[in-house]
């Protein structure tokens, strides 16, 4: 589904990434873990072309570069990690937005569009918040109004950074399964940043170790997440400092 190779990526004269390679099967979640500043999400805004980069990014063959913007959004939905608003619209309407990119110019909202808001407020637990002000709304409540507008948007490829972010449990839980439900369906994907690799081992068929912005592992979770690996990133026995903080709840 989605081809990177040799994505590398320098702001203000810094290399922030250098030399990624890997690539994304439909039915796959690709976890982007690694320290603070390892570059992940850089890595999430170069694919969908937020940030100028060199190498290539092909989406089943076709460059992305090359792509309209409304022929992106109709592939690629990105979730960033903090969201400022500073207008009075409806969780409904902030929600409706997302469907904008399965629309043309001259075709007006109709039942398709209202059923696939009305899924995603319920999936995201805002069903009861729909006609609340964004502005009156929490940190955790807001990020679940911008993660139910990327499901509205229905792309093909999710590309989310920290999606639980700010999210009580029982919303960790229910967004993180939902998206597992999400990738029963044909030629779907998600890439997401995650910084709990507990939630990383539990979800990811594929894996994406960076540090420094440099690449250091790509392929099956278990591997990738290696004590070894994790061992060389951090400086610590992470795997064993997992296992003590889990041993407190047995």
């Amino acid at each position: 589904m989605l081809t990177v190779k040799g994505l590398s990526v320098t702001l203000g004269g810094k290399p922030i990434l250098q030399n990624i390679h890997f690539d994304v099967q439909p039915g796959q979640w690709l976890m982007l873990v690694g320290p603070n500043g390892a570059g992940k999400s850089t890595l999430l805004h170069a694919l969908s072309q937020g940030v100028p980069y060199q190498g290539a990014i092909a989406f089943e063959g076709q460059e992305v570069a090359r792509m309209k913007a409304a022929q992106r959004a109709r592939l690629m939905g990105l979730l960033s990690q903090r969201h400022e608003v500073g207008y009075s619209f409806t969780v409904q309407e902030v929600i409706r937005l997302g469907r904008y990119a399965q629309r043309s110019h001259w075709q007006g909202s109709g039942e398709a569009d209202q059923l696939a808001v009305l899924e995603a407020a319920r999936a995201t637990g805002l069903t009861e918040l729909m006609d609340h002000s964004v502005l009156t709304l929490s940190g955790g409540e807001l990020q679940r109004v911008f993660l139910a507008q990327i499901f509205a948007q229905q792309p093909r490829l999710l590309l989310l950074d920290e999606p639980a972010n700010h999210l009580d449990l029982q919303y960790q839980a229910q967004v993180f399964e939902m998206i597992q439900d999400w990738l029963q369906q044909p030629s779907h994907a998600v890439i997401s940043v995650v910084h709990d690799l507990s939630l990383a081992r539990r979800y990811a068929t594929r894996g994406l170790l960076l540090n420094r912005g440099q690449q250091v592992a790509f392929g099956d979770p278990g591997e990738v997440l290696s004590a070894s690996h994790l061992q060389a990133v951090w400086g610590m026995d992470v795997a064993g400092w997992m296992r003590d903080l889990l041993s407190e709840w047995t």
